[in-house]
């Protein structure tokens, strides 16, 4: 079933109801909306001559637009590939080419960023919000294109060890399961409820867009894009019963923010892309009162591995609420979850293992690996890469993960990515990234360097080749970096020589 009927039937049932909101305006109406959609499919399929199964990238930052892009992009049969508006244009290049997409929709700020790094692949670069871009919506409309549950949707990129971003394929049915998943476990929606996108609609806070479709909400875009506590703080007054998807630093920043809001008007604040600190939950639980719910998951496995419910995170009277409070909470219904060891078999309650899990909402691969797949989903189990341990009761802690993934402000980022920038640097012999525990961001980016290169042109070099928000922020210049008999950099060393580093500084 194409996810696009979703939009189709409430446009037609519905179409007078709040669907897209700017700041506190509503700009669209689920009949504009599905209406639009309709018509950008017609001109994707009619004008830009797309089959059935192309695939459409959208680059750009949050804005009101992209809900009638991504479902204009299922309505005509093809599949969308959102990208972190973050990035920088080489790494965009790299999915551009790797997706095969033909047409990418861009920001109007982001065009000097994909422009000079769009492929031959690419045909078309359409600016939102553009004369070109409005000229769409004059095409006849098109009925919606028949899917079929295994067909893909959406192409989730995510960053990979290799350096090289992997390409999850989430189709219809995948979507579909983790939308029913959270409105049944996370967040229940009644018909006018708003969400309220704050985070990258490219990634968790977008995956949302779809259950509030489903259920008639309001998918509401600040003004400025992007999160600023200030801002979201007065749109939570002003869109009363709003739920939002937030990292752990969002929550932190809310928290400390010195503006005000009634928290009686938060339905929801979803927590997930990294573990919380146990006294950050508390800290936001006493600011805004029981109304946060937590996620646990993966874009193989969109944001639909384990859930700890709103009323669990609420029942302080429970003897193991602390306990409780920092797990990531139980499997949702539609997945099996299992902690297992080395050959895939469970390991008793409360023993370490890789979390793997299973079920409909699991990607059925990764886009063009079939080496990937294979190695993810071996003897058919999503294996995360995560270590954890599950209790007697079925709730998951998370205790590290096997790969070594660094998680800054929600944002994932791999060492081996940064490290092969550094190493182009002259100068630079050798280079670890680890991350370092930060009580802001959760962990930030740490280089240990051997060489003769300056930290400046080190930074510089970063800033060309990747985002920025994956460069390091503390360079150390060391003689050697601690190895095992076979040459193999130990991460694990180095990441407790920069614990003893820190306390020796602190302590000078």
């Amino acid at each position: 079933m194409n996810l696009a009927l979703w939009l189709d039937r409430a446009g037609r049932a519905h179409g007078g109801r709040p669907a897209v909101g700017l700041g506190k305006r509503v700009v669209r109406t689920y009949a504009e909306l599905a209406e639009r959609a309709a018509r950008l499919a017609g001109a994707l399929r009619g004008r830009f001559k797309l089959e059935i199964g192309d695939r459409v990238a959208i680059f750009a930052k949050n804005c009101s637009e992209y809900v009638e892009v991504m479902h204009g992009i299922w309505h005509a049969g093809l599949a969308a590939v959102p990208v972190n508006a973050k990035l920088h244009g080489r790494e965009l290049a790299y999915i551009l080419e790797h997706s095969g997409a033909r047409v990418c929709f861009a920001s109007a700020d982001l065009d000097d960023e994909a422009a000079p790094h769009a492929p031959a692949s690419l045909e078309r670069l359409v600016r939102i919000g553009s004369a070109d871009y409005e000229a769409l919506f004059t095409h006849e409309p098109v009925e919606v294109t028949p899917r079929a549950g295994d067909d893909l949707a959406w192409l989730f990129y995510t960053s990979g060890t290799t350096g090289r971003p992997k390409g999850a394929m989430l189709t219809h049915r995948v979507l579909a399961w983790a939308s029913q998943a959270y409105l049944a476990e996370v967040d229940p929606v009644a018909p006018g409820d708003p969400i309220l996108h704050a985070a990258p609609m490219s990634h968790g806070s977008g995956l949302y867009i779809l259950p509030h479709v489903a259920r008639l909400g309001v998918n509401v875009v600040p003004e400025s894009g992007g999160f600023e506590p200030q801002e979201v703080l007065a749109l939570i007054d002003a869109w009363p019963r709003t739920s939002m998807f937030a990292a752990p630093t969002m929550i932190k920043r809310l928290v400390e923010s010195r503006a005000d809001c009634d928290p009686d008007n938060i339905r929801t604040i979803v927590w997930g892309g990294a573990p919380m600190y146990v006294e950050d939950a508390l800290a936001a639980l006493k600011r805004f009162g029981p109304r946060f719910a937590q996620i646990y998951g993966q874009g193989e496995s969109p944001m639909t591995i384990t859930t700890l419910s709103k009323e669990e995170i609420a029942d302080r009277d429970h003897p193991r609420w602390r306990e409780r409070l920092a797990s990531a909470g139980r499997p949702y219904a539609c997945v099996e979850v299992m902690v297992a060891d080395a050959n895939d078999k469970p390991v008793p309650a409360g023993e370490v293992g890789e979390v793997l899990c299973r079920g409909d909402v699991v990607m059925p691969g990764y886009w063009r690996n079939p080496e990937a797949t294979a190695q993810t989903l071996k003897n058919g189990w999503l294996h995360t890469g995560d270590l954890g341990a599950l209790d007697a009761d079925g709730y998951l802690t998370l205790k590290d993960r096997s790969k070594d993934l660094i998680i800054s402000g929600g944002s994932n980022i791999y060492p081996r990515e940064v490290e092969e920038v550094l190493l182009e640097a002259p100068g630079v012999r050798e280079v670890s990234v680890i991350g370092r525990p930060d009580p802001e961001w959760g962990e930030i980016v740490v280089a240990y360097v051997v060489g003769d290169a300056s930290a400046e042109s080190l930074d510089a070099l970063c800033l060309s080749r990747i985002a920025r928000f994956k460069r390091p922020r503390d360079y150390v210049f060391v003689e050697a970096l601690p190895k095992n008999n076979y040459g193999k950099i130990l991460k694990t060393e180095l990441r407790a020589a920069d614990a003893r580093r820190l306390r020796e500084n602190a302590g000078g």
